[in-house]
């Protein structure tokens, strides 16, 4: 690759922005080979947008981003160093220390990362311990049309499977401590928070939402909650029934009134798994994806596939669609490769363009809501007669963990698009041997300044200082770097992380990644004591 590949993509891709009314760039007509952008919107008529994007004194995210493209303020190449920097930026890693039941946890630990390309990010992902019933949950969350359909699911969903599987012991603890006002259980202990929520100030409702959901499972009666697939399979659903009824009702803050309005009128895929001890559940609604990594008896790796993504290339989707709406609708419920011609993914949440009927829509839509400041498009699919075409409904899967299974990875698709599932497994695997080869042993030597000095010097004369420590960051950086022959190189990283914000999302999509680690000794221990 050429050093003038930054000036390439730049010039190239500034050719191809729309440029509105007013010159305003509010969305791209282009879309490479590589990327393409989840929403594909059509707005009828002369688009205007308003420079004071703020409502219900909230701070919102103008309808707009002007980013300069002139030549002369295109970013020089960064070095080495700075392309480190920015990509290890989002790094974040946790260490699984504690003991269930006596026995160590079968997960070691996990490491994760994300790289933006729509600012603000639209992915969001999340890892929890579920306090009642030990197990841990990951998940990845990709949203689209804005960041706050996907913010909303990272911080309530893994609460919604958590009420889920409690008891019906602890579900009356629960109704009676908030009957009385006292403290309620803790429900969830996060090793890695989704980020600062911008729904503080409206958790007294998702609250309220949350103890009508485990008031209906007390009426149940079952005394043992949930098993876990019926946890995931309810979980999805209700939030997302939540966050349509939430815009629906008539609340009088103007400040959750607008959160609500962003939330129901934006998307989000997800993808989660629930370990507890040898038992793994995931469950995929959308297009992220999660992975084996498998190294068999005799040393050689595969992988094992955990969700189907739900987009028009699976024919087991295409026919659930068909089978949902009337045969007159085949030819238009998936066109160009998109739910009714618009969007990529057939399962999500949110997105209630593509599920409520435009009566409501426009009902919901009259009340008086800045939607352009609110980042609120208004449209409807051409062939739209037979509501709702989208569903949150996962498709849950169950894997029994054996001691051959190393690793867990859960991305968005924004790494899926561009690197396969044995590509990923087989980086991963790279990562792994290089972490273990360049790790120094100080087993048999004392561990003082001067031999942590002396190996810190050998590292970086050997060039091994630049090497990831990360698994999840190697994977984007080969995600965004690497070329045909699968090598990473140094200006098309460059490039890519150089390229104005209203180019970016072009060229790539955001990226989030997580890698969960286990423990196979623990997990070979439970097969011998059953």
């Amino acid at each position: 690759m050429s050093s003038t590949v930054s000036y390439w993509i730049f010039n190239s891709a500034r050719n191809s922005i729309a440029t509105l009314q007013g010159g305003q760039r509010l969305y791209s007509r282009y879309a490479s080979n590589r990327i393409k952008s989840k929403w594909r919107l059509f707005p009828q008529g002369p688009v205007t947008l308003k420079n004071n994007a703020s409502c219900g004194g909230i701070a919102l995210q103008k309808a707009y981003r002007h980013t300069s493209t002139e030549e002369d303020d295109f970013h020089l190449p960064l070095s080495p160093e700075q392309v480190n920097e920015v990509l290890r930026a989002g790094e974040s890693a946790h260490k699984i220390l504690d003991l269930v039941g006596g026995v160590p946890s079968s997960v070691l630990r996990f490491e994760s990362n994300q790289l933006a390309a729509n600012f603000p990010v639209e992915d969001r992902g999340g890892v929890a311990a579920c306090l009642q019933t030990n197990g841990l949950m990951f998940g990845v969350f990709d949203g689209h049309g804005g960041h706050a359909c996907a913010q909303a699911v990272s911080e309530r969903l893994f609460y919604y499977v958590a009420v889920s599987l409690m008891s019906q012991q602890t579900l009356e603890q629960m109704e009676g401590a908030m009957e009385s006002m006292k403290p309620l259980l803790p429900i969830l202990q996060w090793l890695k928070h989704p980020g600062d929520s911008i729904y503080k100030d409206v958790t007294s409702v998702h609250l309220d939402h949350l103890r009508v959901y485990w008031q209906e499972l007390l009426n149940l009666h079952m005394e043992m909650g949930l098993n876990i697939e019926e946890a995931l399979m309810y979980s999805f659903q209700r939030l997302d029934s939540d966050i349509s009824l939430e815009i629906q009702a008539a609340l009088e803050d103007e400040m959750t009134r607008n959160l609500s309005l962003q939330v129901a009128f934006s998307g989000a895929t997800a993808c989660m798994a629930h370990v507890n001890g040898v038992h793994l559940h995931v469950a995929n609604a959308g297009d992220c994806r999660a992975i084996l990594g498998v190294q068999e008896d005799n040393g050689m790796w595969s992988c094992l596939p955990l969700t189907r993504d739900h987009n028009a290339w699976n024919p087991t989707e295409l026919s659930r669609l068909k089978r949902e709406h009337p045969e007159s609708e085949h030819r238009t419920i998936i066109m160009d490769n998109r739910l009714l011609g618009v969007l990529m993914p057939c399962r999500a949440f949110g997105d209630v363009q593509l599920k409520w009927s435009k009566e409501l829509q426009r009902g919901v839509l009259e009340r008086g809501f800045d939607t352009e400041a609110l980042n609120i498009y208004q449209f409807t699919p051409t062939h739209y007669y037979t509501p709702p075409y989208l569903t949150a409904r996962p498709e849950v899967t169950y894997h029994r963990l054996r001691p051959q299974d190393k690793f867990l990875v859960l991305a968005s698709d924004g790494l899926w698009d561009v690197l396969g599932n044995e590509d990923v497994v087989r980086l991963v695997v790279e990562h792994l041997a290089e972490v273990c080869r360049h790790k120094p042993d100080l087993a048999q030597r004392p561990a003082n300044l001067g031999l942590m000095q002396s190996l810190l010097l050998q590292r970086k004369a050997q060039g091994l200082h630049a090497t990831d420590q990360n698994a999840a960051t190697r994977l984007i950086r080969y995600a965004i770097g690497s070329n045909e022959y699968g090598e990473t190189e140094p200006e098309r990283l460059s490039a890519m992380l150089t390229l104005p914000e209203d180019l970016a999302r072009m060229y790539r999509d955001d990226i989030s990644v997580t890698v969960v680690y286990f423990n196979s000794d623990s997990i070979g221990a439970s097969y011998k004591g059953s």
